[in-house]
């Protein structure tokens, strides 16, 4: 299933045995209705936690949202733990996006900077960072990415009115947006949030449409990682009614800003069990890719690509959510082939869910295949693919091999590197 993340925050076994109990069933019911084990259900009963597509198959058997799951009764219904896991790898990150504030504004920051900030370099060392993202160079993002921050805030800072005060929120605006991006792809979800919020903020000030999409669409696959489906939907759809451009009149890029978004409240609507909402939120993104024609709408720093395949993998996408495999692979063979370098690594998520469907349909080599040469073309890309780590998993429990292949046990040796 896509993105089959276990929510971070969000524990619905009492909220699972309170819908079960109201609509009459015994555990062995819900767990046959929804085609799990029994002990997958007793284990979420009790407390444990499952991949987000578990949910999806209980709610779809309960006939409710997937996030009515998480709706908890209260914030005192469980003890957090007193561990701290948070990666001190991100400190400086950490120390530039969420430094601690006083009296007199923000603690450790110096006032003044010694020479006039360079807005042209700053934007330049914007764009590499963005670059660097969409390369997987992780590493040299996250050292980028602290001093591209810090340096945004004293521009911000130094220019206190007219048009290179507007110019540093925008540039502010697209560096806290890309560290939100990077603190999503590493699971940092709580700093991830203040970031891309501080990014919207900025670009509300200086009245940026386009960066004010482009930061709620990174909110959007945020909330999403989350769990947090019917936010995620909500502020996606809201903002692309905002951001609607006028078909006739409409550049690449506002095409792209309001495709994007749909596309995202499309993913949420699906997996929250809303396939009828995700159907029409996705007839409107079919728009916006057929005004582009051929053509491609690129915003590196910020929502990536979007044409009309982007449109298409959105909908395989949502067929996989609806657990419709056979109709995935049907889907994904009418899709052209890529082209080259960049054109395999535009539908390398589309990929998972091409693996994840040949494993539900216990096609384990097929998937396997897949992954591996996902492995081999974009490895920083798939070591962050949480989803990618655990179509592994299923494929080889799925799998009527005695041992393992010799592509079993590289991808084994990279998914599980001590053993």
């Amino acid at each position: 299933m896509p993105d089959p993340i276990r929510p971070a925050s969000a524990h619905p076994g009492a909220r699972l045995r309170e819908l079960r109990r109201d609509r009459g069933l015994t555990q062995e019911g819900l767990a046959q209705r929804a085609n799990l084990s029994l002990g997958v259900l007793k284990k979420l009963e009790r407390g444990g936690t499952a991949r987000l597509d578990t949910y999806h198959a209980l709610a779809r058997a309960l006939n409710v949202r997937t996030s009515a799951l998480f709706e908890s009764s209260g914030p005192h219904s469980r003890t957090r733990n007193d561990d701290d896991n948070d990666n001190l790898g991100l400190m400086p990150l950490r120390q530039a996006v969420a430094p601690p504030v006083s009296f007199t504004g923000r603690v450790g920051v110096p006032e003044t900077v010694a020479t006039e900030p360079d807005l042209s370099r700053l934007r330049a060392t914007a764009q590499e960072v963005g670059n660097a993202y969409h390369q997987d160079r992780y590493g040299e993002v996250a050292e980028l990415l602290p001093s591209l921050v810090h340096a945004a805030h004293a521009a911000v800072r130094h220019f206190d009115n007219g048009p290179e005060h507007c110019e540093a929120l925008r540039i502010r605006s697209d560096a806290l947006q890309m560290a939100g991006r990077y603190l999503t792809q590493v699971r940092a979800y709580d700093l991830a949030h203040i970031a891309l919020r501080d990014a919207i903020e900025d670009a509300v000030r200086v009245n940026d449409t386009g960066g004010v999409a482009a930061a709620v669409y990174q909110q959007g696959w945020l909330l999403m990682r989350q769990g947090r489906l019917d936010e995620a939907e909500q502020v996606s759809i809201t903002t692309a009614d905002a951001v609607e451009p006028r078909i006739s009149r409409a550049t690449r890029h506002s095409l792209g800003a309001w495709g994007k978004l749909l596309v995202h409240s499309s993913a949420a609507a699906a997996r929250n069990n809303r396939p009828r909402e995700a159907r029409e939120i996705l007839r409107l993104g079919r728009t916006a890719g057929v005004a582009l024609g051929a053509g491609q709408a690129v915003a590196v720093s910020s929502w990536g690509r979007f044409d009309w395949r982007t449109v298409a993998f959105q909908g395989i996408e949502n067929q996989l959510v609806a657990e419709k495999p056979d109709r995935v692979l049907r889907l994904s063979e009418r899709m052209p082939p890529p082209t080259g370098k960049k054109g395999r690594l535009f539908m390398r998520r589309h990929l998972l869910d091409v693996a994840q469907a040949h494993v539900m349909l216990r096609k384990s080599d097929e998937a396997t295949d897949i992954l591996w040469s996902l492995w081999h073309e974009t490895p920083e890309w798939l070591r962050h693919q949480r989803m990618a780590r655990e179509t592994f998993q299923d494929a080889l429990g799925k799998s009527k091999r005695r041992r393992l292949t010799a592509k079993q046990r590289d991808l084994a040796g990279f998914f599980h590197p001590h053993g």
